[in-house]
C-alpha cells in the first residue's frame, strides 16, 4: 500500500479544517459556548441535579453543529449514497477521524457523545443493511437527522463481552414476542425512542446463534430506565434497562430470527478502527501540545526541552503513535478490500494499542505540564477520563488481546 493520503482525502481534510474556521468555531465561540469545552466543561456539560445527565443546552449546540455539517454536506459523508452520503471507505474513515481528533476539543468533534462534523452512524448502517423496507422507511433517515435515537441493548448486569451468555430471553406468544430480562451500560437511553434489544431466542447459553434482534419502542409497557450510572468522565447517558414482559411484534425483529450476533458484530470493525484513528489523533494532540510546552517552559535557567527527562518519555511515546498510525492506515486499507475476518486480529492490535496510546500520552502531557496539567484548565484531564473507557468499551483491551493470540497461536480460523 502506498501509505501517502490519497489526494481526494487531502482536499477533503482541508475543506473540513476551511469548514471548521467559518463555521463551526464561530458557533463554539458565540454566547459563552466556550464553557462547554474549556474548564467548565464537565459541569456545563451535566445537569448534577438531574441525575447527572447531559444538559438540554449542551444537546441543542451538538444538534445545532450537526445542522450545519449536513448542510454544508459533511456529516452524511459515511452513509450510502441513497441517503445523501458518499459511501466511504474505511480508510478515510480513519484519516478524517485522527484529523479531527489531533485537533484537541472543540465543537467540531466532541467523542462524548460521538458527535462529530463527520458522522459515524452505525444504528443507520445496520437498520440499511438488515433491515425490512419497511424499517429503512420509519427508521434511516430519522436517525441521521436525530427524530428518531435508538439505544444499543446488548450488555447485561452479569455478562459484557461473553454476549453469547446473555440472559434476557424472548418467547413466541403467537404472532408477538415477550421479552424478558435486564441491560447495563445501554447508551443514548435518556433520548432514546427506541432500543435495539438482544434476547435469547433459541438455543442454549453458550451458543453464537438463537440470538435475536429487536427494535423495541421505549414507551411500551414493561420497558423502564431504571438508572443512569455516573462515569469517570460525566455527563452519563449510560442506563439500567429492565424488560419485565415487553411486548413486541414479529415485524420488531430487525436481521432475522436468531441472527442477532451477526447484526451486534456487523459494523465491529468499523467501529473499532475509527475509534482507534481517533484515540491516535488525542494522542498526537496530547504529545505535540507537552513538546510546544516544553519548549516554552523555562525552570533553572533551561528550558524544559532541553532536558533527557522530558524528551525521552515524549520520543517513546511519539514512536509509538507513528507506528500505530502505520497499522490503522494499512488495516483500514484492508477492511475495503479483503474478508473482516481477515484482518480482525490487526484491528484488535489497533485497538487495544491505540487505547493504551492516548491513556499513556494525556498522562504525560499532564506531568510535563505540572501543577497546570493537573487542572481542568488544559484539556489533558478530560481527554484522559474520555479514552480510559474505550479499553473497557467496544470489547475489553482483553478480549483484543484474547483474539490476537487466537489467530497467532492458531487457534482460530480466519
Amino acid at each position: 500500500m502506498d501509505f501517502d493520503i490519497p489526494q481526494d482525502v487531502t482536499r477533503l481534510l482541508a475543506d473540513l479544517d476551511r469548514f471548521i474556521e467559518a463555521e463551526i468555531a464561530p458557533l463554539q465561540a458565540a454566547d459563552d459556548n466556550e464553557r462547554f469545552f474549556d474548564h467548565r466543561r464537565e459541569w456545563a456539560r451535566t445537569d448534577f441535579e438531574a441525575g447527572g445527565l447531559p444538559r438540554e443546552d449542551w444537546h441543542e449546540l451538538l444538534a445545532e453543529m450537526r445542522r450545519r455539517a449536513d448542510k454544508a454536506g459533511f456529516l452524511r459523508r459515511d452513509l450510502p449514497e441513497e441517503l445523501g452520503g458518499a459511501g466511504t471507505t474505511n480508510l478515510e474513515m480513519a484519516l478524517v477521524r485522527e484529523h479531527l481528533a489531533h485537533r484537541g476539543l472543540g465543537l467540531h468533534n466532541d467523542l462524548q457523545d460521538e458527535s462529530s462534523i463527520v458522522g459515524n452512524f452505525p444504528s443507520v448502517h445496520l437498520v440499511w443493511k438488515y433491515g425490512t423496507q419497511e424499517q429503512k422507511d420509519e427508521f434511516a433517515e430519522a436517525l441521521v437527522t436525530g427524530d428518531c435515537v435508538m439505544g444499543f441493548g446488548l450488555t447485561e448486569p452479569d455478562h459484557g463481552s461473553d454476549a453469547t451468555w446473555m440472559e434476557t430471553t424472548g418467547v413466541r406468544s403467537g404472532d408477538d414476542w415477550i421479552l424478558t430480562g435486564a441491560k447495563r451500560w445501554n447508551t443514548g437511553m435518556h433520548v432514546a425512542t427506541h432500543d435495539l434489544v438482544f434476547a435469547r431466542t433459541s438455543g442454549k447459553p453458550g451458543d453464537a446463534l438463537g440470538i435475536t434482534a429487536f427494535v423495541v419502542p421505549v414507551d411500551s409497557p414493561g420497558f423502564s430506565v431504571d438508572l443512569f450510572r455516573w462515569t469517570l468522565n460525566m455527563p452519563t447517558d449510560h442506563a439500567d434497562v429492565s424488560l419485565r414482559e415487553v411486548r413486541v411484534p414479529d415485524s420488531a425483529i430487525l436481521g432475522g430470527e436468531g441472527q442477532g450476533l451477526v447484526i451486534a458484530q456487523a459494523f465491529v470493525h468499523e467501529n473499532r478502527i475509527r475509534q482507534a484513528a481517533s484515540s491516535l489523533g488525542a494522542a498526537q494532540y496530547c504529545i505535540d501540545r507537552a513538546v510546544d510546552y516544553a519548549k516554552e517552559r523555562v525552570t533553572f535557567g533551561q528550558p524544559l526541552a532541553a532536558r533527557q527527562a522530558i524528551q525521552w518519555p515524549l520520543v517513546e511515546l511519539h514512536t509509538d503513535a507513528a507506528m500505530v498510525r502505520a497499522l490503522v492506515r494499512h488495516t483500514a486499507h484492508d477492511l475495503d478490500r479483503r474478508s473482516h475476518m481477515e484482518v480482525s486480529d490487526r484491528v484488535s492490535m489497533c485497538n487495544y494499542r491505540a487505547n493504551r496510546l492516548v491513556c499513556d500520552a494525556a498522562d504525560r502531557a499532564m506531568q510535563v505540564h505540572g501543577g497546570m496539567g493537573y487542572s481542568r484548565h488544559t484539556p489533558f484531564e478530560h481527554i484522559y477520563r474520555h479514552h480510559r473507557r474505550y479499553r473497557i468499551t467496544e470489547g475489553a483491551e482483553e478480549i483484543q488481546i484474547r483474539k490476537v493470540a487466537g489467530h497467532l497461536f492458531g487457534f482460530t480460523k480466519r
